[in-house]
């Protein structure tokens, strides 16, 4: 797995879930529950990440849809 995308909005999360699930890239939400230690006020980022296979095509579309990605490391 690589991480693709790093971001407090769950909008644009749920924004870079559904293109790439268009495009059959299948993802996998991180850090989701850290919200309850938290306290929901949004200060922890949640992270994407997809298979190493599908990164490059990913970030891609992403990209051409105006969401910033995180580079690889």
């Amino acid at each position: 797995m690589e991480e693709i995308l790093r971001t407090n909005d769950p909008v644009t999360l749920s924004f870079a879930e559904a293109l790439l699930r268009g495009e059959q890239i299948e993802t996998f939400v991180m850090d989701v529950h850290m919200s309850v230690l938290e306290g929901s006020i949004g200060v922890l980022p949640r992270r994407m990440s997809v298979a190493r296979a599908d990164a490059f095509r990913a970030r891609a579309i992403l990209r051409d849809n105006d969401v910033e990605v995180s580079e690889r490391r």
